[in-house]
């Protein structure tokens, strides 16, 4: 068991019921999205997990590509954990796209723990059949666990496990189609502060993704005004931003999504300006979810065969 992993640290991972990833782009950037812990770690030999879906293949094949990955345990909501402290891990994760037997239920124990009982029935077992079939954990062998005193990261952040590097990250190349806004700013803006939680992340000076909570301070033409209580490295470079919302057993989920290009100041002022968006908005009932779960599992199933018939080609 590792030293440096605490009581505190354990029962966030164990009580939380959702946690931002953060991941690397090809391009250095880090997307940020939601996902399911539902309580999967393993203390004594120092990992942390989340499901995922096989019909997201670009996630996947990302983080094959990459496996620097971030875990931001950010709220307490809906949960069991009675923490207040931030909790952002840090590691190299393993998709197990094959899981044996004994991994399917353990996933199926702490799913059904934390987002209540499978549906079961003929219609349910065949349009559910892929949402569930393709439903797979991802390990995080868990490099750094860092803390802040509070949720919204203002105070100073105590690190375990391996040392962060003393140095801020560098400013990145800027892409060559310009650095400024690509989608509409006002919206975007609109719609992250919709959202109950808003999160950026940057690749740290080592290559793992760094995801801290933000808020939407003014809306320009030239992008979004952020404000965060932890520091955000001085320069520029791609970064993520996530706003969401979720209820109990993660009914009426909101996600909204963006990839963009970050400048900050050395007064600290930060400017996000969005090249990239994706979000939906789930139904606020647990019908209606798993009826668009499945929908999108299958969808997603398909996609993913498409394009590996296409490789294979």
């Amino acid at each position: 068991m590792p030293e440096w992993w605490d009581d505190e640290s354990d029962a966030i991972l164990a009580g939380d019921l959702t946690a931002a990833l953060g991941y690397r782009t090809p391009a250095g950037g880090v997307v940020v999205l939601a996902v399911a812990p539902i309580g999967l770690r393993d203390r004594e030999a120092g990992t942390a997990g989340f499901t995922t879906s096989l019909g997201f293949s670009r996630k996947l094949e990302r983080i094959a590509r990459d496996p620097r990955v971030a875990l931001a345990f950010h709220a307490r909501e809906h949960g069991t954990a009675d923490s207040v402290r931030y909790l952002l891990v840090q590691g190299h994760a393993r998709v197990v796209e094959e899981p044996s037997p004994a991994e399917r239920a353990r996933v199926q124990e702490h799913a059904e723990a934390r987002l209540g009982p499978a549906r079961r029935g003929p219609f349910w077992d065949r349009w559910l059949r892929e949402y569930y079939a393709v439903r797979v954990p991802v390990w995080v062998q868990v490099e750094r666990l860092t803390s802040w005193p509070d949720l919204r990261c203002a105070g100073t952040a105590s690190t375990s496990g391996s040392a962060p590097a003393a140095d801020p990250p560098p400013s990145q190349t800027a892409p060559g189609n310009g650095t400024g806004p690509r989608v509409d700013v006002a919206r975007a803006a609109r719609r992250v502060r919709g959202t109950a939680h808003a999160l950026l992340g940057y690749a740290g000076s080592d290559g793992f993704p760094v995801v801290v909570p933000v808020d939407v301070e003014s809306v320009g033409d030239d992008g979004l005004g952020l404000s965060a209580a932890a520091p955000l490295p001085p320069g520029a470079r791609r970064a993520g931003l996530l706003g969401h919302s979720y209820r109990p057993q993660l009914i009426g989920l909101e996600s909204r999504a963006y990839t963009g290009w970050l400048e900050v100041g050395e007064d600290g002022r930060a400017l996000y300006a969005p090249h990239t968006e994706a979000g939906y908005r789930a139904p606020a009932s647990k019908t209606g979810l798993l009826l668009l779960n499945g929908l999108l599992a299958k969808r997603g199933v398909r996609q993913a065969r498409r394009a590996g018939a296409a490789k294979a080609r």
